[in-house]
């Protein structure tokens, strides 16, 4: 067998008809990883043994008449900052490369297990989760498949890329300042940032505590709530992890986007986009019927914030290493891992105190809307290599600022779904560029309702090639 259905949905659904085997659709992944890796650079480490194993053991239990999971035979894959027994936990650095190998899976990654995922690797990351490009000095830039002089973006570029390359339906990544949205966006896949605490971190190589979320980047919007799905379920030991109930969402999709409220974000997040940013958010308010265009109250200060809470964090997270360690650390973020630890605590604490105002006055917009929507970045994926971009006659530099966009929403937690569009623009190969749709927090169901409107509308979608 050559090929397998391509979406998770597919793949489940061929294997329980009986259509291929769980070993078939495992061979058949490794073969295309195997084929394609080498120009993408997307995994760091290939688990092809595990894979064979489990998919061994799906096959057995579908002979013996046992429950199958909700992804039953479906691939999947995951950043390299999730624990995976007996592998190095990367994180993208250097500095962790003679770390102990893992000796039990992340919380999430036992649970796509249970779901039937069979894991096809550990994918490729911007170092420590700290860049928006996956131009990883130590482990290689990843390249983007759309077009592979491009960026892939980050930190969880590896994830965008395996996804939009089609090697697996389904991925694993983090999101502290935008990095599951930055690669949806420019790889032109799916993606979900569940509100501040819904997934356990248990597992994961922490970057910015009270900033990181975990989710899953995917191929469909039904793929994407199927792994959302089986990821839910509290874990005590995350404290920041919320003791909620799951909330399954694959079937609210179809529910569609009658009598929701939504509204278009304009004002900073027209100003930081360039014409196809604001195409894309645009044309997705169209397709909704979307009349309504307000603005974030405080928006510039608020991603300020953000930054000062990254840098404070983080700096403080790896302050001894540095001392210790310094030459063994990513060249591209190391001078803002030492500028961080130097902050001083009274503007850390001030920026705090601005993210409680700011989540508040957020707060009260949804009182008059139920979803918001935006463009996810500035501009479509940059050449790998690229200093700077330019909006409006305004130079910004590349790496830091494909997060202009996400990081105001991700700095107070509320869940977003990222869904790819594509502009019919002049470049030798279309580029994908996502939008951002954002809810309450706790209500995911209404991000992946509208992604699924847009999708059923023709607007948005991956375009996975299936050959």
């Amino acid at each position: 067998m050559n090929t397998f259905p391509f979406s998770a949905t597919e793949c489940v659904d061929a294997f329980t008809r009986g259509e291929c085997t769980a070993v078939e659709i495992a061979e058949s992944t490794l073969a295309r990883v195997e084929k394609a890796n080498p120009a993408l650079n997307a995994f760091t480490e290939i688990t092809a043994p595990r894979m064979r194993i489990e998919a061994e053991q799906m096959d057995r239990s579908k002979r013996l008449n046992r429950p199958l999971g909700a992804l039953a035979a479906v691939p999947y894959a995951i950043k390299n900052l999730f624990d995976v027994v007996g592998i190095t936990t990367l994180a993208g650095a250097k500095l962790y490369a003679n770390r102990p190998l893992a000796c039990r899976d992340a919380d999430l990654v036992q649970k796509l297990n249970r779901a039937g995922g069979l894991l096809a690797g550990t994918l490729n990351m911007d170092a420590y989760a700290y860049g928006f490009t996956t131009e990883n000095t130590h482990y290689g830039a990843t390249h983007n498949p759309r077009d592979l002089s491009r960026s892939a973006g980050g930190s969880s570029g590896g994830t965008g890329a395996a996804i939009a390359a089609g090697l697996v339906p389904i991925g694993l990544a983090s999101d502290t300042n935008g990095s599951i949205r930055v690669p949806s966006s420019l790889c032109g896949v799916f993606g979900l940032k569940p509100t501040y605490g819904r997934l356990p971190r248990t597992g994961t190589q922490m970057f910015v505590s009270s900033l990181d979320h975990l989710g899953p980047l995917a191929t469909t919007t039904k793929d994407l709530a199927l792994a959302y799905d089986a990821l839910q379920g509290a874990d005590l030991l995350d404290p920041a992890c919320a003791p909620r109930a799951s909330e399954p969402v694959l079937g609210k999709l179809d529910q569609g986007i009658d009598g929701l409220r939504v509204a278009r974000l304009t004002g900073y997040f027209d100003e930081h986009a360039g014409a196809e940013a604001r195409w894309a958010s645009r044309a997705a308010a169209r397709t909704l019927n979307v009349a309504d265009e307000i603005e974030l109250p405080g928006v510039a200060a608020a991603r300020a914030a953000a930054y000062l809470i990254t840098a404070a964090e983080s700096g403080a997270l790896y302050q001894d290493q540095l001392r210790k360690h310094i030459e063994l650390f990513e060249p591209l973020s190391r001078d803002r891992l030492i500028a961080g630890s130097l902050i001083p605590a009274a503007w850390y604490q001030q920026a705090l105190r601005y993210r409680r105002w700011y989540l508040t006055q957020v707060l009260r917009l949804f009182h008059n809307y139920d979803v918001l929507i935006a463009p996810a970045t500035p501009i479509t994926a940059p050449l790998l290599g690229q200093a700077t971009f330019t909006i409006d006659n305004c130079e910004f530099s590349t790496r830091p600022n494909m997060g202009l966009l996400t990081q105001p929403i991700s700095f107070i937690g509320l869940p977003v779904a990222v869904a790819p569009l594509w502009h019919d623009s002049n470049l030798p190969v279309p580029l994908p560029m996502g939008v951002q749709i954002i809810a309450p927090p706790w209500r995911e169901d209404l991000c992946l309702r509208v992604a699924h409107t847009l999708e059923q509308a023709g607007l948005a979608n991956s375009k996975i090639h299936r050959g």
